[in-house]
């Protein structure tokens, strides 16, 4: 048997659960790992939330990143065996806040020696959210990058991408978060009310980049401060940006391998603030629905 958080139903955290099933088997283009290790984000409520939609078989797992060990592998995979060090995104239906975990070996790559499994598994969501949304308008070394919710897994990574490409970033977050947003090279804005005045006394002349982790009122309230309103970039809510004149993050299929080779080479830490076991997941959720962690939040079955 195989223990696995799942949804019951869609809506709040009540409808969490810690199940025991039996260890799932892949079907074809699937892998099955033992989880070391699995990421939290904000999406995993927003998922159970029905924000995503309702059409997922109750009960279902819980979970959207995930490092491992594979222990079985599907028909048509030739990429990986069972043995090698793994992570990915779990497969359409499944979930990774478990002992064992279905993953989609498309959207699977190896794991270095050089990268933990805490590490590895902050790498396939919020990893490739923090390459996509920097790489989508390409900067000049010297241009600035403003991160708005600097202080969070997604945050602290774009942040360090940023300062990898020479951009001048501001980090904008909560004042508990200074130090860490600091750590990544950039300049620390508090949040909230007067978040725009504060940025204009580092960046009078306006910025070239606003990536946005937050949204809502947060987003309205910072975007005027883009030069131009076309570079704000969202990942948290595509409909504010487009009404602003920005966008939401494409995602790419490159992302997984390319910040997976930047981790590998030191230049990114994944900066894992807080770690749960899975009979604490729900602990674990509720830090990262809170929204006020620091770093990334993982989950060790």
């Amino acid at each position: 048997m195989s223990k696995v958080l799942v949804f019951t139903d869609y809506g709040g955290p009540e409808h969490q659960e810690l199940i025991e099933r039996e260890v799932p088997e892949p079907g074809p283009g699937e892998i099955v790992i033992q989880v070391m290790a699995a990421g939290v984000n904000p999406a995993d409520a927003k998922m159970r939330q029905g924000l995503f939609g309702t059409k997922r078989t109750l009960p279902s797992p819980m979970g959207l990143e995930a490092s491992g060990i594979v222990t079985a592998v599907g028909e048509g995979v030739e990429a990986f065996a069972v043995g090698n060090e793994v992570l990915g995104s779990p497969a359409k239906g499944q979930g990774t806040f478990a002992e064992h975990a279905v993953l989609n070996a498309a959207k699977t790559v190896a794991k270095p020696e050089e990268i933990s499994f805490v590490d590895a598994a902050a790498i396939p969501v919020a990893g490739t959210a923090a390459y996509d949304v920097t790489h989508q308008v390409e900067l000049e070394p010297g241009q600035s990058l403003l991160i708005l919710g600097a202080g969070g897994g997604v945050g602290l990574m774009a942040a360090q991408i940023g300062t990898v490409h020479q951009y001048r970033v501001i980090g904008v977050a909560s004042a508990s978060k200074r130090e860490l947003v600091e750590s990544t090279g950039a300049t620390f804005v508090e949040s909230g009310d007067g978040a725009a005045d504060r940025v204009r006394e580092v960046a009078p002349e306006g910025v070239d980049l606003v990536v946005d982790l937050v949204g809502g009122q947060a987003l309205r309230d910072i975007a005027p401060v883009a030069k131009d309103p076309k570079n704000v970039i969202t990942t948290a809510d595509p409909a504010t940006a487009e009404e602003l004149g920005g966008a939401g993050v494409k995602r790419t299929q490159e992302a997984l391998e390319k910040i997976t080779g930047v981790i590998q080479y030191g230049l990114v830490d994944p900066n894992v603030g807080q770690r749960f076991s899975l009979a604490d997941a729900q602990e674990a959720m509720a830090a990262v629905e809170g929204g006020h962690t620091a770093g990334k939040v993982v989950i060790e079955p």
